[in-house]
């Protein structure tokens, strides 16, 4: 009686103990499914957000008018030279078309109200509009021009029209110049080709990032063609050629060790040595390339290293067996099977370069630089850099540039992980 009694209370303690453990494991679930379900909630909190104040940037709010190219300001003397055209006062045929659409105004503090509805830049467009066709000198034509960032706000509704005069940047008269140009269909939000065409500006309706994009190409570019060859041949080396020793453990470790270094000393690396030790230019693709080289070479290196362990011994014993040299066999049947997973890597190195922003401002590309680069040598700056000092200005306007920036490069990195994502899925062999 004893013991069938002892054997039912065991019975009853394993139930319990399976109890227990199956419902730690569903508390082990329910812990992991949140924080995945947490993250997901955030980076679409993320993305919304962004989204939500960027979009924005892609219009950009243009004003009509019916501009006299006067020949008496253009080109006085008839002569048709374009360094005569591009120096004349384009900026007082705008002020001249605006009192003529706005009679009414009157008085110098609205005048002046008046003229800051046009961009500063607009002077620009009609100056190449001159340069691209001389022959509208003399004649009246209508052009569509960019309204300065006060106007573009009130036409995307982030200026509120609604609140009081003292709350808001434009007065009511201001307010008024608005609604009657949108009666006539003068004054519209088109797509913001200077988005994607013109460098930076302290207007932020002139900003664009063509700048930076071709900064960030040219440094990524340098970075390719340094980092891969040089990571793809050390970690071949390594893994297959290196004799197995302390030196060899030591430039491993060293090499792991690297890839989790910050990346700003990597910045303080390139500013000692390619800049104050070999005097190379600040602020050019080519030491920000050198700089970022550095920095992705332990990535490439790992990944490279990772891609051929995972091919088959008997491919090199195969290939062995079969008489190759050992040179033969790596380059032949061994280096074209990882070469996938070493691209992959190479890839994801190369979009974490194109994130980063610390080192490089160690070097100065953070410099307010106007005109588009046309080489590795030229001033630039980077994407990443260029969103940091947006985010730093205080005008409104650059606020929707900052978050369409980010939109733009989000879209670089997730074509590059989608690139590497391919060639993993299209030449991944399974063993």
């Amino acid at each position: 009686m004893n013991n069938r009694t002892d054997s039912l209370s065991t019975m009853e303690k394993v139930r319990k103990g399976i109890a227990k453990r199956r419902s730690a494991e569903r508390r082990f679930r329910f812990y992991g499914l949140t924080g995945i379900v947490l993250g997901l909630v955030f980076v679409l909190i993320l993305f919304i957000s962004i989204i939500g104040k960027g979009y924005s940037a892609f219009q950009q709010t243009q004003i009509a008018l019916d501009i006299e190219f006067l020949e008496s300001v253009i080109d006085p003397n008839q002569t048709r030279d374009s360094k005569v055209i591009s120096r004349a006062d384009y900026n007082s045929l705008i002020r001249k078309s605006l009192s003529k659409a706005f009679p009414e105004v009157k008085g110098r503090r609205q005048i002046r109200d008046l003229n800051r509805m046009i961009s500063t830049g607009a002077m620009f467009q009609l100056r190449d509009r001159v340069l691209e066709d001389p022959s509208v000198i003399g004649q009246s034509e209508r052009i569509w021009l960019l309204a300065s960032d006060d106007y573009d706000m009130l036409m995307k509704g982030h200026i509120d029209r609604h609140v009081s005069e003292s709350e808001r940047r434009l007065k009511d008269y201001q307010v008024a110049w608005v609604d009657q140009l949108l009666e006539q269909g003068r004054i519209k939000k088109r797509f913001n080709t200077f988005f994607f065409t013109a460098g930076d500006s302290r207007a932020p309706e002139m900003a664009g990032i063509r700048g930076a994009l071709m900064g960030s190409m040219y440094t990524l570019f340098v970075t390719l063609v340094l980092s891969f060859p040089i990571g793809a041949a050390t970690a071949v080396y390594l893994e297959e050629f290196a004799p197995t020793n302390k030196w060899t453990d030591l430039i491993e470790v060293n090499i792991n060790n690297l890839a989790a270094v910050p990346s700003i000393v990597f910045g303080l690396l390139g500013l000692a040595m390619f800049i104050n030790f070999f005097g190379l230019p600040r602020s050019a693709p080519l030491v920000g390339g050198l700089v970022l080289t550095l920095m992705t070479l332990p990535t490439i290196i790992i990944a490279g290293r990772a891609a051929l362990k995972s091919v088959p011994p008997s491919i090199r014993e195969a290939a062995l067996g079969m008489g190759a040299s050992k040179l033969q066999t790596v380059f032949h049947h061994v280096l074209p099977l990882a070469l996938p997973g070493m691209l992959t890597g190479t890839i994801i190195g190369m979009a974490q370069a194109l994130g980063e922003t610390a080192p490089l401002l160690m070097i100065g590309m953070v410099a307010f630089i106007v005109d588009i680069p046309k080489g590795i040598f030229d001033s630039a700056t980077v994407l990443p850099v260029q969103i940091y000092l947006w985010a730093d200005s205080p005008e409104r306007a650059f606020v929707e540039r900052t978050s369409a920036a980010i939109m733009v490069l989000l879209a670089f990195l997730i074509s590059m992980n989608a690139v590497a994502v391919f060639l993993r899925k299209r030449f991944e062999r399974r063993w």
